[in-house]
């Protein structure tokens, strides 16, 4: 039976990465974000690739606009089987002593509280049918603390916590939630950084229900520039934050 696969925050480097690993299986693919021209050219892709795709796009900080665009993709495609969320960091990010209220709940409310509607819309039907895998990225600033990645390290670390808690939780059920740590940049032709070498670590993840998180890239090498790091220092944004 056809399985549906649906990446929310869906981008033209890891999102189609992920989504081309998927299809090349036989999934069939809904896109979501923000901007609709973008989703088109990536299903035209997809379609042209053989792979059944849909767009459907929603602002994913409008929790009603997410949520319907879900409900969109499974009318068109069917029950959701496999869940990925991945947006990228939007708006200010900001270091350690200039976080805000404002900047941190900013950056909450696109990696957490999307990612929690999103999961509460499929768990339900996944939790029924004692099936269904969820993807949850993090940068790897959900693991080392970065002064320069302050407000959206705060958020990654929270959304790592709570896929690691799920996973726990939801395991005995038959549905696999598990965290993609990206330590690297999403680096066309740059070996296991390339969009379709990274997808390829999604799906045999998605295939490996006992495994709880992939990372990809070099946790230690960041650690060390991090511990190399000063406030006069020019705040590199790594790629492991970068748009996806």
């Amino acid at each position: 039976m056809t399985k549906t696969l649906v990446v929310v925050g869906a981008g033209p480097g890891l999102g189609m990465g992920v989504a081309r690993a998927f299809g090349g299986q036989g999934f069939r693919v809904g896109l979501v974000a923000r901007n609709a021209g973008a989703l088109a050219a990536m299903t035209g892709e997809l379609t042209g690739l053989g792979v059944r795709a849909a767009a459907f796009p929603a602002d994913i900080r409008d929790r009603d606009a997410l949520t319907a665009a879900l409900t969109a993709a499974e009318h068109e495609l069917g029950p959701i089987d496999v869940l990925e969320y991945s947006p990228s960091p939007t708006g200010p990010i900001t270091s350690a002593g200039r976080t805000t209220a404002e900047s941190a709940a900013a950056q909450f409310e696109l990696h957490v509280l999307g990612a929690v509607t999103a999961v509460n819309h499929v768990l339900p039907a996944m939790r029924a049918r004692n099936a269904g895998t969820v993807l949850l990225t993090t940068g790897v600033s959900s693991t080392v603390p970065a002064p320069f990645l302050a407000n959206v390290g705060l958020a990654m670390a929270a959304l790592r916590n709570w896929a690691h808690a799920l996973h726990v939780e939801l395991r005995p059920e038959g549905v696999h939630v598990a965290t993609v740590t990206i330590a690297s940049g999403v680096v066309p032709g740059g070996g296991e950084a390339d969009p379709d070498a990274i997808g390829a670590r999604y799906y045999r993840l998605h295939r490996n229900p006992d495994q709880a998180e992939e990372v990809v890239g070099d946790v230690d090498a960041f650690r060390t520039m991090v511990s190399g790091w000063s406030p006069t220092d020019l705040p590199a944004h790594p790629g492991a934050e970068a748009a996806r």
